[in-house]
């Protein structure tokens, strides 16, 4: 996302983890009755009406028509995110995401042949000015200035042949809403909802920049990023504390990197290897579309046909992926920040569509969701212990397995050591008692409700119809989700925290204040 995407970490139903200062942006509602009704003929009705088509270079298109209003939200999913970088340069997915609002060879650009000229010597310039920085003390001061007047140069002369924003003021002009972009660890998305009548005005600006994006103002974006990792981690404990506790929990898995990347990377990151990325991994074939408004099937297809049917697909190159080792003991880190105390506390566990991925989204219902819940209850409002808890399942994407985590802030004069001794007693409760059927019941029932709400607005449904189809690789995961949630049994509940709930599979980061 353009602004604060990349701590938007992934959970059920697109609502967000209990992390303080990271705010989603809240979906519409747009109440569509024959998706409400709590019947169920729901899941058969929804898998009816969505039409799915795969073009002939793999790209693959899901529509939904819903006559609400005349307008189209549109999310295009690219399966590729943080966990495909190489070792070395993370951080480019992200930096890639802003740099496709720069505009392409037609958008943004007053001449495009004589831009092309400069911006090589400006990649010539800048990788030459990295590579002097990279030696440290042994670097040439004299040569450093040099190159860095060059370049500024060099870049002032570029801005002169292009036209800023203009993506967003095509977009704009044309009554569009809620244009956007977000990068993960799994996924990059681009969102947008537009007038009905706008849909070839969408399809050839994203066909353009899907195939002829120029990564302008790449050394001047570069360095807005870094800025951006200075506020989100650097100065802030609460991003400080989840990147350390990521790092904990993975020791081998790309999941223990920042989707913004580590810093070292992010400062010497390429044009080269961005432009590498993009090929291997923006293709047709590694594309779902998701359209779902006030629209015409046939029209649509045949537009999409039109503008993304001649790209041509590619032999997707992702980078292999290292499995994350089974865990023997408990880790823990201590982060000493000038910030008052905070902890968190997860497990390993596996990811959707696995079956214990639904438990763990009872689990984090039944520790967390409501005033009712058993953390919230007892350690908030009984106790006293905490001035916040929450839980969230999925923790910092789903393509692998994944983390079950439990975020806690105490409550003065009360310690991280009380807290904690607090959460460990209700996750044994877990595992020694059976969930009440009362309990299990009415888990269930705001499980169905976070689900309806999840697809009350076109966005949220073509959000979530393009996440799935794009993840796991089949939208359909919607319609069984509800059905599988029925399914559970207080035994399934206690038996998942018998297995993954133990002290040897455990990481705990907490956050000491400075002294």
């Amino acid at each position: 996302m353009r602004n604060n995407s990349s701590f938007l970490w992934r959970r059920r139903f697109g609502k967000s983890p209990f992390i303080p200062r990271v705010i989603f942006t809240t979906l519409g509602i747009l109440l569509f009755l024959p998706l409400l009704l709590p019947s169920p003929l729901f899941p058969y009705e929804l898998a009816e009406k969505v039409q799915t088509f795969t073009l002939k270079n793999g790209l693959r298109l899901l529509m939904l028509e819903r006559h609400l209003s005349p307008t189209v939200a549109i999310y295009i999913r690219y399966r590729a995110g943080a966990v495909d970088e190489a070792d070395g340069k993370t951080g480019t997915a992200h930096l890639l995401e802003h740099m496709m609002f720069k505009g392409t060879t037609t958008i943004g650009a007053r001449n495009y042949a004589a831009e092309k000229k400069l911006l090589l010597r400006i990649e010539r310039v800048g990788t030459a000015l990295d590579h002097e920085k990279a030696k440290g003390k042994a670097a040439h001061s004299p040569l450093i200035a040099r190159l860095t007047d060059q370049l500024s140069a060099l870049q002032k002369q570029q801005r002169r042949l292009t036209v800023s924003n203009e993506i967003d003021r095509l977009y704009t002009e044309n009554g569009a809403v809620g244009l956007n972009a977000s990068t993960g660890q799994d996924l990059t998305t681009y969102q947008v909802s537009i007038p009905a009548n706008r849909i070839e005005l969408w399809a050839r600006i994203e066909a353009d920049r899907m195939v002829h994006p120029v990564f302008r103002e790449f050394y001047t974006e570069r360095d807005v990023v870094m800025e951006e990792w200075r506020q989100r981690s650097e100065s802030d404990p609460d991003g400080k504390l989840l990147e350390s506790y990521l790092a904990a929990a993975f020791i081998a898995h790309p999941y223990r990197r920042p989707v913004l990347g580590w810093p070292s990377d992010m400062r010497y990151l390429d044009i080269a290897y961005m432009t590498k990325y993009f090929r291997d991994m923006h293709a047709p074939n590694n594309t779902v579309i998701a359209m779902v408004g006030d629209l015409q099937p046939s029209a649509a297809l045949k537009m999409v046909k039109k503008y993304f049917g001649r790209i041509p697909a590619q032999r997707l190159a992702s980078p292999p992926i290292t499995e994350e080792p089974r865990q023997y003991g408990e880790r823990r880190v201590e982060v000493i920040f000038d910030a008052e105390p905070q902890m968190i506390l997860g497990y390993h566990k596996p990811p959707p569509p696995v079956f214990a991925d639904y438990l763990f989204d009872m689990i984090e219902s039944i520790l967390t969701k409501g005033r009712s819940s058993r953390l919230f209850k007892t350690l908030v409002q009984e106790k006293g212990l905490a001035e916040s808890v929450q839980a969230a399942n999925g923790l910092p994407g789903a393509r692998y397995p994944n983390q079950f985590v439990i975020f806690a802030t105490p409550r003065h004069p009360h310690t991280l050591g009380e807290l904690e001794q607090a959460i460990e007693l209700e996750i044994e409760r877990l595992q020694r008692e059976p969930v009440s059927e009362s309990e299990l019941e009415k888990v269930k029932n705001q499980i169905r409700a976070d689900f309806i709400r999840g697809l009350d607005s076109n966005a949220g449904l073509a959000g979530m119809l393009s996440y799935y189809e794009a993840l796991l690789g089949d939208y359909r995961y919607l319609v069984e989700y509800t059905a599988t949630i029925d399914r559970i049994t207080t035994d399934d509940i206690r038996q998942a925290a018998r297995t993954y709930l133990t002290p040897e599979n455990r990481t705990v980061a907490t956050l000491i204040k400075k002294r």
